[in-house]
């Protein structure tokens, strides 16, 4: 049980896909203009990373080591492509969205790094919890990131969802801030760093907070006994 709590804190928190190792910042930027494109990308890369770190992990003693990464290129390609296919036959509108950020799965560095450094190393059962952790922790970062741009950008959260998502989704549409004229700097790319240098610098006060509270200093009569 320890290893699993390991690998779900990595993935959320200590090592986040975002936070953690500052990858794909490139379609984070980019869709998170709002909650809900957010959480269409983050859902399609988590069912992506799922699927690939299984795979790996049943062929790791199959797949040769100078062929693994090829072979891993190539698989997470082919879950790729399905899922293209798949949202653009039944969630056409959020895959018009997304647009080229759906194919652009197959170089997050995020999902080849945990399928050749842990998947290939791993029984099924941990990859797969791996991939959970991982894709649930770049998930919740589109979520914020997206949700945090919306509400100061247009007052809105998780607007147009059941358009994207389906009808389902109306539930979670919200007006935040009625009759608000916006700010449209928050919506466009360079709000997109400023928002997300902010949530960088949190996540490494609550890390560093955390370490502190981790490892309390000694008084001065324990450390003369050292001594």
């Amino acid at each position: 049980m320890s290893q699993y709590k390991r690998i779900i804190a990595d993935g959320l928190w200590n090592n986040n896909v975002v936070l953690g190792q500052c990858l794909a910042l490139c379609p984070l930027l980019a869709v998170t203009s709002s909650a809900t494109n957010g959480l269409g990308l983050g859902l399609a890369s988590l069912v992506v990373m799922v699927l690939a770190n299984l795979i790996s992990a049943l062929t790791k003693d199959y797949v040769s080591r100078a062929v693994r990464i090829p072979i891993n290129i190539l698989m997470i390609a082919t879950l790729v492509t399905i899922t293209d296919m798949v949202l653009n036959a039944w969630v056409h509108p959020l895959h018009k969205v997304l647009g080229l950020f759906i194919p652009l799965i197959v170089t997050n560095c995020a999902i080849l790094g945990r399928v050749e450094s842990f998947a290939s190393r791993q029984a099924p059962l941990p990859a797969v919890v791996d991939g959970l952790a991982m894709g649930i922790g770049f998930t919740w970062v589109l979520v914020f990131l997206g949700g945090i741009r919306e509400i100061i950008g247009s007052g809105t959260l998780f607007a147009d969802a059941h358009i994207l998502l389906g009808a389902a989704f109306r539930a979670i549409e919200f007006t935040v801030i009625p009759d608000y004229r916006g700010l449209l700097l928050v919506i466009l790319p360079p709000g997109g760093f400023i928002v997300l240098g902010i949530l960088l610098s949190v996540h490494r006060l609550i890390q560093q907070k955390l370490q502190s509270m981790a490892t309390p200093e000694l008084s001065p009569t324990a450390q003369s006994e050292g001594a």
